[in-house]
């Protein structure tokens, strides 16, 4: 996600690195690559505008601070303005006190509306309400059957009617959902491919009859400034309380999010990431910016590790690890747990840093290979996958055909398992974050990548390091890694 927006900033900043003091000259010349940035990112010119402005009035009259680098200083200034301009932020849906509540969804074929109806209908329904939703869109092919397959996932009824008019069905929906003892309506009106006046009549029209205590417009981010410029309309139309981005998880640009807020008035509510139906975040601006800065997000990288964890299993797990203990079979649920908080592409992105290592995005979105590994493990009996050492030549050859791969493949898969395993009572005395900073430190170090291909072992016949010989390049990698480091630093402060 704002892939592309990410790496120029961060070419941006590294003009004020190189310079090393910030002076006006070198701060307008390095302001005007971020003005470039963001102008290439879609963001709305009348925005970008207004925005270099404000940061370069703060720029040039900032005090600099000796303990903190020059681009630092900069970053944070371009952060907090960032935040500034998609803010204030209001993720809160008005609940009526007493009787129904009436939300309609409005917004351009193909924007996502109708999967973000079901996205809204479930967190209600996680909330306690109870919702129904109406199929008002009868423009669109097959927008009634979608809806309705969407609420058989949620187990949330969907009301639907054969009527060529959208406002007597929005009408009878009402009167139905009194019936059925719902307390909130959802209604999926009709979109166009481009903004119409009579697309907006029949909005209209429904809004004027239906009344409707919210309208949000639904918004494609992967449309930059059409979306913002579509937001405006309807607004004028409609007077929106809101909107909602979405396909988040596409590699959006970044002008959308950007702009839709400042150009409009209107808040931005929530933001879907995703095709699935629990795909959507209350919208916060702060972990946004630090994604399209490269600051990664704890906070969703925290509640994407709670979602899949299992306490109970998590502290059996934490127990076994600070004895020392790990066997392939603690190895293989750790893949699947990380394979439930989403594409390792994706966790690398919340990870603070990371967008900036040398890391084979495409590799680590190689799902086939983690299911290779997993099927590796599952051809094993019991007894190989707590001792891993007893596999010989001809176990190897056995579970190489029940696994469909080569006898090296295991070899290799040993190999990274012994590297990995050298290091986890030491992980298991750190916070998650820093483990999965471990984890991706030993796939960059060749020691395991879930997404690379397995390796082979290396010349030697296939000799196995002893655990002297193992720990000894552990502590040869770490020091490899701080003269690195230390190299790196006097470079820049160079």
């Amino acid at each position: 996600m704002f892939d592309d927006l990410q790496k120029r900033l961060s070419t941006a900043f590294g003009r004020f690195r190189a310079r090393g003091v910030l002076t006006e000259a070198n701060i307008q010349e390095g302001l005007r690559e971020v003005r470039t940035a963001l102008l290439e990112a879609d963001v709305h010119y009348q925005v970008v505008q207004e925005f270099m402005a404000k940061v370069g009035e703060k720029a040039v009259g900032q005090l600099l601070i000796k303990s903190v680098r020059p681009e630092q200083q900069i970053v944070k200034i371009v952060h907090d303005e960032l935040v500034e301009l998609m803010g204030p932020v209001d993720p809160s849906i008005r609940i009526e006190k007493s009787g129904l509540t009436v939300i309609m969804l409005c917004g351009l074929q193909g924007s996502g509306k109708t999967t973000t109806c079901g996205k809204l209908a479930r967190l209600l329904a996680s909330q306690g309400r109870k919702p129904l939703l109406v199929a008002a869109d009868l423009q669109r092919p097959a927008a009634i059957e979608q809806l309705k397959v969407i609420g058989q996932q949620l187990q949330v009824p969907v009301y639907s009617e054969a009527s060529s008019n959208p406002v007597k069905v929005c009408q009878d929906a009402l009167l139905e959902a009194n019936r059925q003892g719902r307390d909130t309506v959802i209604l999926d009106t009709a979109g166009r491919l481009h903004v119409d006046d009579e697309l907006m009549a029949e909005l209209q029209q429904i809004e004027k009859k239906v009344k409707p205590h919210q309208v949000f417009f639904v918004c494609d981010a992967l449309t930059g400034q059409d979306a913002v410029s579509s937001a405006g309309a309807f607004n004028k139309a409609l007077e929106l309380d809101g909107v909602i981005l979405t396909k988040l998880d596409g590699d959006a640009r970044g002008g959308a999010a950007l702009s839709v807020r400042k150009v409009t008035g209107v808040p931005v509510k929530f933001v879907g990431k995703g095709e699935k139906l629990d795909k959507l975040e209350a919208f916060e601006p702060e972990r946004l910016v630090g994604q399209m800065l490269g600051m990664g997000d704890i906070v969703g990288l925290v509640s994407a590790a709670q979602s899949v964890m299992d306490e109970e299993e998590a502290a059996r797990q934490q127990e076994k690890l600070s004895k020392g203990k790990f066997d392939l079979n603690d190895f293989r649920q750790q893949i699947s747990q990380m394979k439930k908080m989403g594409s390792l592409r994706d966790l690398v992105g919340l990870i603070p840093g990371m967008s900036q290592m040398p890391v084979n995005l495409d590799e680590l979105d190689a799902d086939g290979e983690v299911k290779r590994i997993q099927g590796i493990i599952d051809s094993m009996t019991p007894a190989e996958r707590s001792n891993p050492h007893m596999i010989d030549i001809s176990r190897r050859r056995r579970i190489a055909a029940g696994a469909g791969v080569e006898p090296s493949d295991i070899s290799g898969l040993v190999k990274q398992f012994d590297a990995m395993a050298a290091v986890v009572k030491k992980m298991s005395q750190m916070s998650m974050l820093d483990r999965l900073r471990t984890m991706a430190g030993l796939g960059q170090a060749g020691a395991f990548n879930p997404g690379a291909k397995l390796m082979a072992p290396k010349s030697g016949g296939g000799k196995r390091l002893t655990p002297k010989e193992r720990e000894k390049a552990r502590k040869q990698r770490e020091k490899d890694e701080r003269k690195k480091r230390r190299e790196e630093k006097n470079n820049r402060e160079g």
